[in-house]
């Protein structure tokens, strides 16, 4: 009998320690949980908040669906009354949609779900805000996945808040720039390959200015030509003047500009023909031409008229705008285009090329007008969300495109730090002749011209 029992103490032993183990490591994150979320968030949550989040999304499934209508009896009314009557079984749990793995992000968690014969991804989009309240957790956003299938995507804490901007560390890949964060807690990326065209809008204040700051930072260290157009006297892009390759800063030096850049991206257009390229990225690295980023700021001031003469320059640059987002994309000439009211009283030309800008940003506005211009045509879960920001809310954006919406906020970038880097890599400006020529360009004599064969190499990867 005492050989016997002599194992079953030593394991009831071990087991005491593990558990003794086990409840000192649970005792040292609750109590160093607070210091930990404030200097290791990323650890914090994978350690204590994640398994936490778990449980609760475990615990409350089942009566969450039931609560929000996206559970289905099992049987009949009918028969389940019957059933009651007739024996007094209770009766049977309710079918809820499937839930998949959960899986952790940075900053919250996702998972699939499979949707009952019947249910629609409006049915839980409407129950996102209840999901988001027994969970605990900042927001919940849900998505079609694919057919028959949603996404949810719950962010436990506002990422938005105060986005922590990266070590940049040289000149990073060629026209991508991280100018922000999204609500997922993933970096916002301006990648002017992938999209070449952007509309930015916002009122005063809401945040637009620093974004244009925040993206021309970081083109401002990478080898490509930054053109821009001011139309209210310069007063906004004139802080970037030693980085720019151009500066138009009236309507009539807009039109001049912006005709010289159509001629030169059809004399790009010969050089591709004649290369049998379809772009200037098929082009060999000594023959590739320098990128150009425009940059418009306001364009309302661009189409605004108040005379025969005003309209006909109006017209001439609006013309010359859409031609460059017609064209420009794969010859190397890329738009941004922001302002804070843009809306179809404009005229023709402002609906035409905003067709061409796939990019669109909406920070908050003071019309809806502008709000519809903007994102109208692409989603409408986007534009309710971009009409919801607060002026409380400076920096937040709706930003959309074909593939999706998401909301985002800008990097704070001040314009005494836009000024100090654009002074910084004034070296890097281009000499690109065709722009001094037409006017508001940087003489060769300012500043060296680029060495092309760096554009797109493997050191700027």
């Amino acid at each position: 009998m005492i050989a016997l029992a002599a194992p079953n103490s030593a394991g009831s032993a071990s087991s005491s320690w593990v558990l003794v183990v086990v409840a000192v490591l649970v005792s040292g994150l609750l109590l160093a949980g607070p210091a930990l979320r404030r200097r290791y968030p990323v650890v914090w949550w994978v350690c204590l908040g994640f398994p936490v989040a778990c449980i609760r999304v475990a615990r409350t499934w089942r009566p969450l669906m039931a609560g929000c209508g996206l559970a289905v009896s099992r049987k009949a009314a009918l028969m389940v009354v019957s059933g009651l009557v007739g024996n007094g079984a209770s009766p049977p749990q309710p079918r809820v949609p499937h839930r998949g793995l959960i899986r952790p992000t940075r900053g919250g968690f996702w998972f699939l779900v499979r949707l009952l014969p019947g249910q629609v991804p409006e049915d839980f989009v409407k129950a996102a805000p209840a999901m988001a309240h027994d969970w605990g957790v900042h927001a919940v956003r849900v998505t079609a996945w694919k057919p028959g299938v949603v996404r949810v995507v719950a962010s436990a804490t506002d990422p938005l808040k105060a986005p922590q901007i990266p070590k940049q560390r040289g000149a990073g890949r060629l026209l991508r720039v991280v100018v922000g964060a999204l609500e997922t807690g993933a970096q916002w990326v301006i990648d002017l390959r992938e999209v070449p065209h952007w509309l930015i809008v916002g009122a005063t204040r809401s945040g637009k200015s620093t974004l244009i700051n925040a993206l021309v930072a970081g083109l401002a260290r990478q080898p490509v030509a930054l053109v821009g157009i001011d139309c209210k006297g310069g007063m906004e892009l004139s802080l970037y003047g030693p980085r720019l390759s151009a500066l138009a800063t009236s309507r009539a030096q807009t039109v001049k500009l912006l005709g010289a850049l159509v001629d030169l991206t059809l004399d790009r257009m010969t050089v591709c023909r004649a290369a049998r390229v379809r772009n200037v990225w098929g082009l060999p690295e000594d023959e590739r031409p320098v990128p150009i980023v425009v940059i418009v700021d306001e364009l309302a001031e661009l189409f605004l008229v108040a005379s025969r003469h005003e309209k006909e320059e109006a017209q001439a640059a609006s013309t010359a705008l859409i031609r460059l987002a017609q064209l420009g994309a794969a010859l190397g000439v890329f738009l941004v285009v922001a302002g804070q009211r843009v809306g179809s009283d404009l005229g023709p030309g402002v609906t035409a090329l905003r067709a061409q800008l796939a990019g669109r940003v909406c920070h908050r506005v003071a019309d809806p007008g502008t709000a519809e211009m903007a994102l109208g045509d692409l989603n409408p879960d986007a534009l309710h969300a971009a009409q919801s920001i607060t002026p409380e809310q400076a920096g937040t954006a709706v930003l959309a495109s074909a593939d999706g919406w998401d909301r985002a906020r800008s990097h704070l970038v001040s314009e005494a730090e836009a000024e100090r880097i654009a002074t910084e890599y004034a070296h890097l400006t281009p000499y690109v002749p065709e722009l001094v020529t037409a006017g508001g360009g940087t003489s060769a004599g300012d500043v060296p011209s680029v060495r092309l064969e760096r554009l797109d190499g493997d050191e700027n990867e």
